[in-house]
């Protein structure tokens, strides 16, 4: 389901789409930490375009609150790996995104650079291409270039009008409205106004309707009450006060309804933003059980890796042992020199059988896969443990053969059968309890 990077490209994926519902809902700050966290996690698994969508996404979030200096950082980063991927779309976001900061900043010139760069990546016939042609009309109107930001207005309203997005139509309308004026066109001026408040109306008709009703039930409200001021001069209490009920169940009918819709909505969006922090958990939760199973595997391969080492041991020093038996039956020779040519081999064989550092070796590696063993072994015996003992002890750990063990330790398996029965005496094992499996529970 994750290919190889199992969930993590899910995971940031999932805290960047959670992010951009708080930047949506202008829950800036929980959007800022949601980002954040993205840009970390993506790091880590080198997802580059995530980075790149999630730093440009931080960086609205200081524009909109005003942090420009952060924006920039943050949106010039985003370019500069968009620029890597060599992705269009991301060019051409970021760009217009620079380009409206420096519009904020009253760096027109700056700005209208990025816009046109801006233009240059964004080939698609759609909303973003109309509104980056708008933004260049708006910084050629505010430069004093009245002609040519006509006619980049003029195009955006094309571009709108042929894809159908009334925003964007809105917003040409509304600045061909101020090019005109600038330009001494005051019919013009007016016609354009006036077609951006019909498109205004239209996609606003929802929050409007809401409005005009709140307006309607407080007219009707004031009018029935000069009305029952009327009534009660005629006479008719009984029929205003009937009148003045039915407004007052009808003002709060439709206050409740409005406040049915918001509750709604609010729980729409609160489910949405629960179901994403789910998806996450659920996430973090398989990522901890995969890394688990990495953990699993890493032991079981430094337990082969101990036991190899441990036949190493055994085999080197058999094979020692048994070449030093040979030559020390050959010192029965009459041959002085080859005496004492044997005899300095026999020495330096039994100087490196005497050696220490490989028993160090074979006891850290050994630490590093039970780190608590020793702690424990010397915790439950009964008597202090000599160093031999301690060998034995370790060595049965790992489940060697008797034989094995005296091959290692080097001595007889009669040595190492009284050498057990000791070590068991100094352990708290039931008579018919095996040793090596008592060793085994540490």
């Amino acid at each position: 389901m994750l290919e190889n990077e199992v969930h993590d490209t899910l995971y940031v994926d999932l805290v960047n789409r959670l992010g951009s519902i708080h930047l949506g809902l202008k829950n800036y700050e929980a959007a800022i930490t949601h980002f954040e966290k993205c840009i970390l996690e993506a790091q880590i698994i080198d997802a580059g375009y995530i980075v790149a969508t999630a730093k440009s996404n931080l960086g609205t979030c200081y524009e909109k609150k005003g942090d420009y200096a952060k924006a920039l950082v943050y949106q010039n980063e985003s370019l500069k790996m968009y620029l890597e991927l060599d992705d269009s779309n991301g060019i051409s976001l970021v760009n217009e995104s620079i380009g409206s900061i420096y519009e904020d900043l009253e760096d027109f010139e700056t700005a209208q650079g990025y816009f046109e760069t801006a233009l240059k990546y964004h080939s698609t016939l759609d909303k973003g291409r109309a509104n980056i042609l708008n933004n260049l009309g708006d910084v050629h109107r505010k430069t004093g270039a009245l002609d040519e930001g006509l006619q980049f207005t003029l195009e955006s309203l094309d571009v709108a009008t042929r894809v159908g997005h009334t925003g964007e139509q809105a917003s040409a309308h509304k600045d061909l409205s101020k090019t005109y004026y600038l330009m001494g066109e005051g019919e013009k001026a007016y016609e354009e106004l006036t077609a951006f408040l019909e498109l205004d109306e239209r996609n606003k008709s929802l929050y409007r309707s809401n409005q005009a009703s709140a307006l309607q039930v407080i007219y009707d409200t004031k009018e029935r009450e000069a009305k029952i001021q009327q009534l009660l001069h005629e006479g008719e209490i009984d029929r205003a006060q009937k009148y003045l009920l039915v407004c007052a169940m009808a003002t709060f009918g439709i206050l409740g309804i409005l406040w049915l819709l918001y509750v709604k909505r609010k729980k729409r969006e609160g489910q949405k933003i629960a179901d994403f922090e789910k998806r996450i958990l659920e996430a973090e939760l398989e990522n901890k059980r995969m890394e688990e199973i990495g953990l699993q595997k890493e032991v079981y391969l430094k337990n082969a890796a101990l036991s190899r080492y441990s036949l190493h041991l055994a085999q080197k020093n058999k094979m020692l042992s048994r070449l030093s038996h040979t030559l020390k039956n050959s010192l029965g020779r009459s041959n002085i020199d080859l005496k004492r040519k044997l005899r300095e081999v026999v020495n330096e064989i039994d100087f490196s059988l005497s050696q220490e550092h490989e028993w160090d070796e074979f006891l850290v590696l050994f630490n590093e896969i039970h780190p608590d063993f020793i702690k424990q072994l010397h915790a439950k015996v009964l008597g202090p443990l000599s160093p031999a003992e301690l060998r034995l002890s370790i060595l049965l750990r790992l489940n060697l053969s008797s034989k094995e063990i005296a091959a290692i330790l080097r001595l007889t398996p009669d040595s190492v059968r009284v050498s057990r029965y000791r070590l068991r005496k100094k352990l708290p094992i039931g008579p018919k309890e095996e040793l090596s499996r008592f060793l085994l529970t540490f």
